[in-house]
């Protein structure tokens, strides 16, 4: 047998930068100051995934939250490849994301942090609410657990046991 190395299987993930800001500690010294990123990941078809990191240098501190990003993806179920199947909430904090599947052409009617995890996730069509906080990465955690509670007309089915067609009347 041969000793051969497989070539790890690349995964196509895009990134997005949602938030950098400057974070200060204050020691005996004086004030340490880092820098803190939040990043989404996603493929834009049902896969993504939410990091944060600090560093003394902003790339180091993005290049951390990729890496702690791609450890937490989020496998999502969409329907038609556009939407989700029922509408969900989500809290993170005290911020509240609210999420609702949207008719075809709809668009993503969401704003900052929401918006960015919901087109990395390949979500198409969909309407949103925020409520209370609206710090960025509550925000993005918020809708993450919207998402993760989303279940398929078949999950949902099996749950009941019943079929998809008596489900759905």
């Amino acid at each position: 047998m041969q000793n051969r190395k497989m070539a790890p299987k690349e995964k196509v993930l895009e990134e997005l930068v949602v938030e950098i800001k400057s974070v200060v500690k204050v020691n005996k010294g004086g004030r340490q100051r880092r820098f803190s990123a939040t990043v989404v990941v996603g493929d834009r078809k049902g896969q993504v995934g939410l990091g944060i990191g600090k560093a003394n240098e902003v790339p180091d501190a993005i290049k951390k939250a990729i890496q702690a990003a791609n450890k937490n993806l989020v496998k999502i179920p969409l329907i038609d490849g556009r939407t989700i199947a029922h509408e969900a909430t989500g809290v993170s904090g005290a911020a509240r994301v609210i999420i609702k599947p949207a008719s075809e052409g709809n668009g993503i009617i969401a704003g900052g942090a929401v918006r960015a995890v919901l087109e990395l996730a390949g979500i198409r069509d969909i309407s949103s609410k925020s409520l209370g906080s609206r710090t960025k990465l509550n925000m993005a955690t918020a809708t993450i657990n919207a998402l993760k509670k989303v279940k398929t007309p078949e999950q949902v089915a099996a749950l009941r046991g019943k079929t998809v067609e008596e489900m759905l009347g």
